[in-house]
């Protein structure tokens, strides 16, 4: 049936926003009602999907963050104009740095209002849009269901990332013949791009004439679900795997390929076997200052492929010497079909591999750890010991996140998951929390700093009101951990603004909001408390007292290369 004859219903823009939703496959909505976005919630009380109600609008959009992460469909959140929309400006500039897909919907006064300085109103729409893949703002309730169904297509197509909805109060009132369209077209997106088999091609050629080539893992091998297609590659041509800190997880860490995470805060090993490269295939990343150090060092000795879905990241911080553009996925598909096609498959060790593997071996032995029993290797490690191997892990920005870096190891791949591009402090509980409305059937676990923890703790309410029992593992040194070293490293350890004292009490804090709160002061200590957390049917906060003066070590220090470690004494 074409337009012309079919039948439209009558309704206001609200009741459209929350069926074309529904359209949509929504289920929940993470938000806080306010009087410019009453007319949608005056619709949840007619409609199935779930509304969970937060406490500030940033963790809202944290929220939809951690779900659209874990489920790969964008998260919603909902914020009221003025202050609720900007307060959501955090979470939409977090989940555009990491590529996560996202819609917010925000209130705006009416139309006529609009520019003429009314109560609660912000140009949202103004101080989003660098911070955001798109914007809409429909004009008129008609508008509302194509811009609902555009949203969601930009927000998880191509480079995933945020969408903002900003709806006028007399839009969501008014009424009007609603057409939901199945079919649509959106000038100048083209999202998908079918790799080149010739680009594919010249890239298997060059990694097979290199002697010493590795494969660098970032965030879109996670976005785009190829871990299969990784592991198919990396087993054929015996490459081994690094990764950037986004894609921690997208290779087993447990593989013997393995190194983890190179970077600022990565393995030694894999800094050195990165530095030592001649050949990089590089996937889904965008070469972060980050990661490689000095940009005009990382490439000095390296040939570079690039497979990226984003043109825009093909040569932008590094020069490439293949480039393979399209989703990730499809392009390692097309590799490991021309690799069985020519029947390529490497069985004996090479020299290269021999070496990785030494080195590998050489600082899981030397590698000098915190002596003491509580510290931040031996935490880790006990947490992975007792965790099933499923379970998600978010983290918070700061020391600790660095250290669930260099000891928690991913065994499932697509189960860890950090503010890297932004580094949000506060990120990771809420994110945690959407996590784990995604994904119910398995433990999700916030790893956390005392810093970062205490910007989002309020969001504790939510996860027991609503019945979402995660796991935060504090790592609490009663300190902004991460400053703190820098000052001691940079600074001549002048502390300036980083003591937090031991305020508040976490195990009282979270008692207080009706979760479980456990401190655990040794090692026997913390086996029951993270068995008592995984057993508990609300939110549990583990708080871990550790040692203040202990450092994230091995750093790259900014401005110096992979090979520039500054190491343990």
């Amino acid at each position: 049936m074409n337009k012309m004859n079919k039948k439209l219903d009558t309704m206001t823009g609200a009741k459209a926003l929350m069926t074309a939703m529904e359209k949509e496959g929504v289920k929940q909505v993470f938000g806080l009602p306010g009087g410019a976005n009453l007319p949608m919630y005056d619709e949840f009380a007619r409609c199935d999907i779930r509304h969970i109600l937060v406490r500030h609008e940033q963790s809202a959009a944290h929220m939809a963050d951690g779900f659209g992460r874990v489920s790969r469909k964008p998260g919603v959140c909902f914020a009221t104009s003025g202050p609720g929309a900007t307060n959501i400006l955090t979470g939409l500039a977090t989940a555009q740095a990491d590529s996560a897909p996202m819609v917010a919907v925000t209130g705006q006064v009416p139309v006529n209002m609009i520019g003429r300085d009314a109560f609660q109103e912000s140009d949202i729409l103004g101080m989003a849009n660098p911070a955001i893949k798109y914007a809409y703002q429909p004009r008129t309730a008609a508008e509302v269901p194509d811009a609902v169904k555009k949203g969601f297509y930009i927000a998880e197509t191509g480079r995933p990332g945020p969408v903002l909805i900003d709806i006028p109060k007399d839009v969501q009132i008014n009424e009007a013949e609603m057409d939901f369209p199945d079919e649509f077209r959106i000038p100048g997106y083209h999202p998908w791009t079918d790799p080149d088999v010739v680009a594919v091609k010249k890239a298997i050629e060059m990694l097979l004439h290199a002697e010493k080539p590795v494969i660098l893992a970032g965030g879109g091998t996670i976005i785009s679900s190829a871990f299969a297609e990784l592991q198919a590659v990396a087993e054929t041509l015996m490459l081994p795997v690094v990764t950037t800190f986004k894609g921690k997880g997208a290779f087993p860490e447990t593989h013997p390929l393995s190194l983890g995470p190179i970077g600022m805060h990565g393995h030694a090993e894999a800094n050195r076997v990165m530095a030592e490269a001649d050949c990089v295939l590089a996937i889904g990343t965008r070469f972060s200052d980050r990661s490689v150090g000095t940009f005009e060092e990382f490439e000095k000795r390296l040939k570079i492929i690039h497979m990226d879905v984003d043109p825009a990241e093909i040569g932008k911080n590094q020069t490439t010497q293949v480039a393979v553009v399209g989703d990730v996925r499809a392009s390692l598909r097309i590799m490991v079909k021309l690799l069985l096609q020519q029947a390529v498959k490497k069985t004996e060790e090479t020299p290269w591999i021999k070496h990785v593997k030494e080195t590998k071996a050489y600082w899981k032995e030397n590698l000098k750890l915190h002596p003491g029993e509580m510290g931040a290797a031996k935490i880790l490690r006990k947490l992975r010991e007792l965790l099933p191997k499923e379970s998600v892990i978010t983290t918070e920005v700061g020391q600790h996140q660095m250290w669930a870096s260099l000891f928690y190891d991913v065994i499932q791949p697509g189960t860890f998951f950090s503010s890297t591009g932004l580094g949000t402090m506060g990120w990771g509980f809420p994110a945690a929390i959407g996590a784990k409305v995604a994904r119910p059937d398995v433990p999700v676990v916030d790893i956390a700093g005392d810093g970062s923890f205490s910007m989002t703790e309020n969001s504790l309410a939510t996860a027991v009101l609503e019945d979402i029992p995660v796991i935060v593992f504090l790592l609490n040194n009663f300190t902004l951990g991460m400053v703190a070293q820098w000052q001691r490293t940079f600074y001549d350890r002048r502390m300036i603004g980083v003591d937090q004292g031991k305020c508040p009490d976490y195990v009282k804090l979270a008692q207080s909001y009706g979760a479980q709160g456990i401190r655990a002061q040794s090692m026997d200590e913390l086996d029951k408390a993270i068995k008592d957390g995984l057993s508990s049917d609300v939110a549990t906060v583990i708080d871990i007292p550790i040692d203040p003066e202990e450092d994230v070590l091995p750093f790259v220090a900014p401005g110096t290369s992979l090979s520039d470690m500054i190491l343990p004494s």
